[in-house]
């Protein structure tokens, strides 16, 4: 059996997949402390200590740290999303003991060492005044404030300014012990990878944890509203989101679907009509999002000031026809592009781990892939009518506009044609 899972008494939990035939392998840690995890002072800590975590240990300098993994031709890397933390190195079959021992040894034994605090404090600094100069990323933040407002899943990851500013080691340590107990921990493990011998292992590193309670995370509650932020800008940015399934719901199929469908590939509606038939952008897209409670559906173009309510009139027009007459040659196109997503994905050892981990997250299972495409498979073009139809009429909304956009329709102008 190629897909195992174990837990240890403490609650620490294990998936692995052996891939035949690869010589490499991928292995992390996934720790549930993400952007929703956090207190609204402790805002950007996640990911601040996503940093720390290559800054030094008990038993590693910064230099041998990286020095370890390269020394041996591999590549070890980590990300803050707004559920999880993630630790992963990716190296030859006979290096799976050294990656593992450094990722147990950066979470449990980082030294955070108030100089080196300092330094990547303005590291960070300079990575929020980056994403505030990328208008196609901040407008994702702006979106997402406004769809969760005043709740942890709509505050950015990076944290403002004023908060990273002022983070201390003991606000660090303090984040530590509340989220890094072994519950909130899988390990996973895909490619050139034995399960016992990464049990084993996995028994020496982290077994003597002691367990500790999960915190309760905050219900999700999508409010929706409005911002826009006016800047010279040779384009006006529009980002346009609408409440869509989470991860656990029944019908999270139909919606990526449906955004694949309407904006997910140079076939769909949004694209032909908008790029291709007028002319009016040079991108646009719609994809769904989804985390384990609430999900939302977004739609993202760039354009000129001129032609900016063209293109939003545009888009709920697009929206309301494809609750009519989205075809099911569009639904078969779209469930295609689904599998072969997923199926090509799965070639690799990194994104195969990553998807371990989230569905333990999610599931604490693994799902055969049998039961995903089925899954797939079974939504009909009535289901993704029903949902189209939801999101044009009543699905809760909010937008995002950056640049030019003074004389950008509002919110409510949406709605009103959405209503019409």
């Amino acid at each position: 059996m190629s897909l195992q899972q174990h837990r240890l008494p403490n609650g620490f939990r294990i998936v692995t997949e052996n891939m035949p035939g690869l010589a490499s392998a991928s292995i992390g840690v996934w720790v549930s402390a993400g952007g929703r995890h956090e207190r609204p002072a402790q805002n950007g800590i996640a990911h601040f200590l996503e940093h720390m975590a290559f800054k030094g240990t008990q038993r590693r300098s910064a230099l041998q740290i990286a020095e370890a993994i390269e020394d041996v031709g591999g590549y070890i890397n980590a990300y803050t999303s707004r559920e999880v933390t993630a630790y992963y190195v990716r190296v030859l079959e006979n290096d799976v003991a050294l990656g593992l021992d450094v990722i147990a040894d950066i979470l449990r034994n980082p030294v955070l060492d108030p100089a080196e605090i300092e330094t990547e404090r303005g590291v960070i600094l300079q990575e929020i005044g980056q994403a505030l100069d990328t208008p196609d990323d901040v407008i994702f933040d702006w979106l997402q404030e406004q769809a969760y407002p005043d709740q942890p899943l709509g505050r950015t990851i990076l944290g403002p300014g004023e908060r990273v500013s002022n983070f201390s080691r003991k606000d660090l340590q303090s984040f530590i012990g509340e989220h890094y107990g072994p519950e909130q921990m899988i390990l996973a493990a895909a490619g050139a990878v034995d399960h016992d011998a990464i049990v084993k292992m996995a028994e020496q590193l982290f077994g003597d944890m002691p367990a500790k309670p999960l915190m309760a995370m905050d219900q999700a509650r999508f409010g929706g509203g409005e911002t826009r932020h006016s800047k010279d800008l040779e384009q006006a940015h529009f980002a346009l989101g609408f409440e869509s399934p989470g991860y656990r719901a029944d019908d999270i199929y139909v919606a990526q679907i449906y955004a694949s469908a309407l904006g997910g590939g140079m076939s769909s509606r949004l694209f032909q009509e908008i790029r291709e038939h007028r002319g009016l952008c040079y991108t646009i897209f719609a994809q769904a999002g989804a985390y384990a409670d609430t999900g939302m559906t977004t739609i993202y173009a760039g354009t000129s000031a001129e032609q900016l309510p063209e293109l939003a009139q545009i888009t709920i027009d697009e929206m309301k026809r494809a609750a009519g007459d989205i075809s099911p040659a569009e639904v078969a196109r779209a469930r295609a592009q689904m599998k072969a997503g997923l199926l090509m994905g799965l070639e690799s050892p990194s994104n195969r781990a990553e998807r371990l981990a989230r569905l333990v997250q999610i599931w604490d299972r693994v799902p055969p892939l049998s039961e995903t495409v089925e899954k797939i498979d079974a939504v009909t073009t009535g289901d993704v009518r029903d949902l189209a139809q939801h999101m044009a009429e009543a699905a809760p909304a909010a937008l995002a506009l950056y640049g030019p956009v003074e004389g950008a329709p509002t919110l409510a102008d949406l709605q009103a044609r959405r209503a019409a």
